[in-house]
């Protein structure tokens, strides 16, 4: 155990460094500043809302607005990045001590050996599939639910709240994730960035007042008029659990039958009951989820 608090510790001192790298533009290659990509992607979604917005009627200073860009740099940079950086090297080392060392054995599909796109492709696609997975159980499961509450306490779509999550949430996804990667071995850390970027690109629109479909692409990608009825105050009791999980890919909600699109969702009311008995702070949602009176 001290083995490991000195690895999460030391990650602090690497993170220090990466930090002042990435807001002088020294980072290297240039492409994985985290801090400067999220600023200019979130100015150029929020720049699509203002001129394409679906509920022509919501303010672009939506409700909650500022609490979501709050999240967005929270958990998208302090507690992703600082964090979420440590824990996924704690992780890294527990899946290595526990399983002798060389992960290398339990890799199902070498992508070193294929094209540099088809690469992309399938890390891109399992690990989506994962994700999937995984927010299937934060609706299924009590436990987990009360932290993808937060999430869903949305009021008022917009871009920000795509990263309006409890940080609890980067615990449970973070070892599903790791799975993905063990099993698939001989992709770069490059890839593996450029298709973490992509996510959160798509993430970004997914969450936009847009009304993008994508055409028969639909089918195959997530999209604002799908993934509005993710976050229904009201869905049938058979739906009871949700619908509409995809994170990227919407294959997978089409492929097990959790798609639903019943009419136009552009101002059915989103949340969930007992909404105004939740906390609206960001220092009560931080705890929220911990407490047993919590529900």
């Amino acid at each position: 155990m001290i083995e490991y608090w000195e690895l999460f510790i030391s990650s602090f001192s690497q993170f220090a460094s990466y930090t002042w790298a990435e807001l002088t533009f020294a980072v290297d290659p240039w492409y994985v500043n985290y801090f400067w990509w999220l600023v200019v992607l979130s100015i150029a979604v929020w720049g699509l809302e203002v001129l394409f917005p679906w509920r022509k009627n919501q303010n672009i200073i939506r409700k909650d607005f500022w609490l979501d860009v709050f999240y967005m740099f929270f958990n998208f940079y302090v507690f992703k990045i600082i964090i979420f950086f440590a824990f996924s090297n704690v992780t890294e080392r527990m899946f290595t001590d526990l399983l002798g060392g060389d992960l290398s054995r339990f890799t199902l599909l070498d992508l070193s050996t294929l094209p540099g796109w088809a690469q992309l492709l399938i890390f891109f696609v399992a690990t989506d599939f994962i994700q999937w997975f995984t927010h299937t159980l934060l609706h299924r499961y009590e436990f987990l639910w009360k932290f993808h509450k937060v999430h869903h306490s949305v009021e008022e779509m917009g871009f920000a709240a795509h990263l309006r999550y409890h940080w609890m949430e980067n615990v449970f996804y973070t070892p599903m994730k790791y799975i993905a990667v063990m099993l698939l071995g001989g992709f770069t850390p490059e890839q593996a960035y450029i298709v973490f970027y992509v996510a959160i690109a798509i993430g970004h629109l997914n969450h936009a007042n847009l009304n993008w479909t994508y055409g028969p692409l639909r089918y195959v990608f997530n999209n604002p008029a799908m993934h509005i009825w993710h976050h229904a105050y009201s869905l049938p009791s058979e739906r009871s659990k949700g619908v509409n999980f995809g994170i990227s890919l919407s294959i997978w909600d089409y492929i097990f039958k959790t798609a639903y699109i019943p009419t136009d969702g552009r101002d059915i009311k989103l949340g969930f009951q007992d909404l105004e008995r939740f906390p609206s702070t960001f220092i009560g949602q931080l705890f929220y989820g911990f407490h047993k009176g919590d529900k």
